[in-house]
């Protein structure tokens, strides 16, 4: 794939997708470094679900941290993995009281030392809360770069890398969503829709003439 094939796949995109960002529901950086955190194997329409009746009564490291484990739980337990999750999101409400004066960092090192927070959820944070032109790479966004040829690689590290290094500098700070919402919806896991792609003409995903 070419550097102009690229270029045009995001301007495509971009028209297709005119505003891309997360849907996870938030009302700060707090709340969205919370809402990834339980979004690990989990849909963003089930972690909004939880999050709209926790973040009603706990949008703050202090006010999370009150309700205790038990009391944590009983707002996300319909998420998978979430006793887990649930003491992960605690411990990272301590650690940014003390170490952050209860506001989440905009610098990896210390996002990554939050627990529950890797690289992927660090990447989310600074590109969608931040701004910081970085691409997080989901199953959605590693399944892409393989299918289409866009960043091929054969772990998320990988693929990430070559996402940063191809994509148009131009896209770089939108293209995480771009490609997310396009995964999601149009280049589908199971039976991608090439039929009314925007880029079906661009992709070199060998088995599209069989999906038209």
């Amino acid at each position: 794939m070419n550097a102009q094939q690229r270029i045009e796949i995001f301007k495509r995109l971009s028209v297709a997708i005119p505003n891309p960002t997360t849907e996870l529901k938030h009302n700060s950086t707090f709340e969205l470094l919370i809402a990834v955190i339980l979004s690990a194997q989990a849909t963003d329409k089930g972690v909004n679900i939880a999050t709209d009746k926790l973040f009603a009564v706990a949008n703050t490291p202090e006010a999370i941290l009150a309700l205790g484990l038990a009391g944590l739980e009983s707002y996300i337990k319909s998420i998978g993995l979430y006793h887990s999750k649930a003491k992960n999101v605690l411990a990272t409400c301590q650690q940014l009281i003390n170490l952050h004066q209860s506001q989440v960092p905009n610098n990896r090192a210390a996002l990554e030392a939050l627990p529950g927070v890797g690289r992927k959820t660090a990447n989310v944070i600074l590109n969608t809360a931040f701004g910081e032109p970085t691409i997080a790479v989901d199953t959605h966004l590693f399944r892409l770069g393989n299918r289409i040829n866009l960043a091929a690689g054969k772990t998320v590290l990988e693929v990430e890398k070559k996402y940063l290094k191809t994509i148009p500098k131009a896209y770089l700070k939108d293209a995480h969503h771009l490609l997310i919402l396009h995964g999601r919806y149009t280049c589908t896991a199971r039976k991608p829709k090439c039929g009314t792609c925007c880029i079906v003409d661009l992709c070199e995903y060998k088995a599209k003439e069989y999906s038209i």
